[in-house]
């Protein structure tokens, strides 16, 4: 209950320093991405809504809860990125829920796996196939919409390239900028993914409103990496992220076995220490390094 308590007065004090920004990540090149978007929703066929699988309802797009009566659910699919690094359980429920009672149709994906791709191609050609009522000469449009920081580029790059091997096309491959720092992508940019029916994928910059819909959405971007780290300092992000940890069953089982390796010599520890200093990981740097018992869809 303690550690609870501490988590809650950690997200407080972060929440507040997320509000005294007041949206500087809320630039002229993202108001000016969001209006872009605006205008292209009415006029494609599909909207892929893609989300941070470890804080699904924080990192929804708000530009499309914005627009009301005319967002457009019956052109929606809700993409769950990043799955593979989130509690496997807690995704389950989240797409259930998506399906059912917003009646949206929701997938979980990881952008770097190829049978996952494979799956969200499958729906959005199902769509579309839908949307255009059987035909098969047709051409579709897809719009993939996001706040910074969910994979956007890294999905789309992966649907261009296993669409186009999938239709044996030839040429050379178009690359969308992929980044760990949020607001990389500043244009909006077109990729094939599909043959018969042709579908055009429209790989948007993220836009992040200046205003969350509750106090809680602010720490939990911050810790994805979707609000800039130059913006907040990192001893708070941490400090909000050991609170959270600190409150979870899995940090006790981390808490046991590092009681166990107390066990092992002090010159032992700072031999390991000093080869890991020099030693170097090769990394994804599309993925935040967040413990996966952080899974900040639990929150």
């Amino acid at each position: 209950m303690a550690a609870a308590a501490a988590a809650e007065a950690v997200s407080r004090r972060l929440g507040a320093a997320v509000r005294e920004l007041s949206g500087a990540w809320y630039g002229r090149h993202m108001a000016a991405a969001e209006c872009a978007i605006r205008t292209r929703l009415p006029l494609v066929d599909l909207v892929l809504e893609v989300r941070d699988a470890r804080a699904p309802a924080s990192s929804a797009f708000e530009p499309l809860r914005r627009r009301g009566s005319l967002e457009p659910d019956g052109r929606r699919v809700v993409v769950l990125n990043k799955a593979d690094l989130a509690d496997p359980s807690e995704t389950e429920k989240w797409v259930a829920y998506m399906t059912k009672h917003r009646s949206c149709p929701c997938i979980a994906v990881n952008s770097h796996n190829k049978e996952s791709i494979k799956e969200l191609l499958s729906v959005v050609r199902l769509r579309i196939r839908e949307i255009k009522h059987g035909e098969s000469d047709c051409t579709g449009t897809v719009l993939l919409v996001g706040i910074p920081n969910v994979g956007k580029s890294a999905m789309v790059n992966a649907m261009h390239e296993i669409g186009r091997i999938a239709a044996a096309e030839k040429g050379k491959l178009k690359h969308a900028i992929v980044s760990s720092h949020p607001g990389e992508t500043r244009d909006i940019s077109g990729y094939k993914v599909a043959s018969h029916p042709n579908i055009y994928v429209l790989d948007t910059p993220g836009v992040l409103s200046p205003r969350f819909a509750n106090d809680d959405s602010g720490p939990r971007l911050a810790l994805t990496g979707a609000i800039k780290g130059s913006l907040l300092e990192e001893y708070d992000i941490a400090q909000f992220l050991l609170a959270v940890l600190n409150s979870r069953e899995e940090y006790r089982e981390w808490e046991n076995l590092n009681q166990a390796g107390d066990s092992f010599s002090s010159g032992h520890a700072n031999t390991s220490r000093s080869h890991n200093k020099k030693r170097q990981y090769v990394s994804d740097h599309t993925q935040v390094s967040v413990p996966k018992s952080l899974e900040v869809n639990a929150l």
